[in-house]
């Protein structure tokens, strides 16, 4: 049965796209979930130095983000003109662009990157496990941008449903590869801190293979005609990039901004970075219900522009933020209530549970903060104006790495103040979205 492209402006169709993606973003969280809860058994060090590597993983990661936001719009506006042959072309430049992007961060990880953490991390010990980790996990990173493109097609064309298979995949392959490697169980070699790294490329090769079969077996590589012509196309890349370009930038720099972060609450020590890092870990697995609506709001937005109803697309954002805000203030509640019963899982001692807890009210509110302000952040890119969340986004950097730089570096402050930057910075990520959506500025918008 082939799915029709063009959506419709209601809460059946937001949840029918809207709930696969969510569990498609569950799963890869949950992975990296359970990779700390390893590494957390493993040592505080090593539960600590994750939080550095895994924030610098996510940089590159968020660059295939980006890339993938800014197809998925293009996608999506192609599937509410009811173009396929357009879509097929859109996909593959987008895959030949990862790739060339893939190429580039692995080449920075072996060549720079090294000299940049040899200056800003303290612990020498921190230092040479997380350039050792970096170099064995970047090369998952190809596999990585190819299941964001997917990603892309999927969503864009109304059939998120089967983004289910490929991660269910990877969680079974990285749960299975953390337990053997990191320890050297059912005879595998014991590898330790690095076990993790193997187990994720691992993982993210699976799922890449995994989703590809499904997407051949029912008919969407043939419909759309897939890799058919697999070369530069110059009109396509140009679309791709004036869209995805600034998006590529805007989650960069994002996570830059975290990394930087992370490298302050490293110089108060091993136990504040434990911390944040099982802080990122919540952040990433309840967040995904979010990002999940949030992506959703990318795709619906463009498609109905698409369909020429540019008048939906107010009513649309609000209840896709009214479902995404609902969910968060359900997790944010809980999260007030039993913060000790999160926190225990990684198996760390008093004064980590106590500084945890102190977090964890922090970021349960900054949470419900962020599942409003995703939803109008991503509304502004599926209008086609990428450009602008990229200035919305440089706003909010601005003044978060000046608040945690002043926080933690100059006035030497409890990560619990520094922490209060995600108030902020999803405020103003809030504000500024709203804004330019309710200005009509990105109405007769062409592309």
């Amino acid at each position: 049965m082939t799915e029709k492209l063009q959506v419709e402006a209601t809460y059946k169709q937001i949840i029918k796209i809207g709930g696969p993606i969510s569990l498609a973003l569950l799963v890869p969280q949950f992975n990296f979930i359970i990779n700390n809860i390893f590494l957390g058994h493993l040592s505080e060090e090593a539960l600590a130095t994750a939080s550095i590597t895994g924030v610098y993983y996510l940089i590159f990661a968020g660059v295939g983000y980006g890339l993938n936001n800014g197809l998925q719009a293009l996608i999506s506006r192609r599937a509410g003109e009811n173009k396929p042959r357009e879509i097929g072309l859109l996909f593959n430049q987008g895959v030949y662009i990862a790739m060339l992007l893939a190429v580039a961060a692995i080449a920075f990880t072996y060549i720079i990157a090294p000299a940049i953490l040899n200056h800003t991390i303290h612990s020498a010990t921190i230092r040479r496990q997380a350039i050792s980790f970096l170099h064995i996990r970047i090369l998952g990173l190809p596999f990585l941008y190819v299941y964001q493109m997917r990603n892309a097609l999927l969503i864009g064309t109304n059939q998120s449903k089967y983004l289910i298979a490929g991660t269910i995949a990877e969680s079974i392959c990285a749960i299975f590869f953390d337990y053997t490697l990191i320890f050297g169980k059912l005879g595998f070699p014991k590898l330790g801190f690095n076990g993790a790294a193997i187990s994720s490329i691992v993982a993210e090769f699976v799922g890449m293979f995994v989703i590809f079969a499904v997407i051949k077996y029912v008919g969407i590589s043939k419909r759309f005609s897939l890799f058919k012509k697999f070369k530069w196309d110059s009109r396509n890349a140009n679309l791709i990039a004036n869209l995805s370009g600034p998006l590529v930038f805007q989650h960069a720099i994002s996570i830059i901004s975290w990394l930087f972060f992370y490298i302050l609450v490293e110089h108060h020590g091993k136990t504040s970075l434990a911390v944040s890092n099982t802080m990122r870990n919540l952040f990433g697995f309840f967040g995904v219900i979010s990002w999940a609506f949030a992506a959703t709001a990318n795709s619906m937005v463009s498609n109905v522009i698409g369909q020429n109803k540019s008048e939906l697309v107010i009513p649309l954002i609000k209840k896709i933020m009214f479902l995404s805000s609902g969910i968060i203030l359900v997790v944010s509640t809980l999260l007030n209530l039993f913060p000790q019963t999160f926190l225990s899982i990684y198996n760390q001692g008093t004064d980590f549970m106590q500084l945890g807890t102190s977090v964890i009210r922090i970021v349960s509110v900054a949470l419900l903060i962020m599942s409003v302000s995703t939803v109008w952040l991503n509304s502004v890119t599926g209008t086609g104006n990428s450009k602008i969340t990229f200035f919305i986004e440089v706003a909010a950097i601005l003044f978060y790495c000046t608040y945690v730089y002043l926080i933690l570096e100059v006035y030497k402050l409890s990560i619990i103040w520094g922490w209060m930057s995600e108030f902020f910075y999803w405020s103003i990520l809030l504000s500024l979205s709203y804004w330019y959506i309710r200005s009509n500025k990105w109405k007769h918008k062409i592309w």
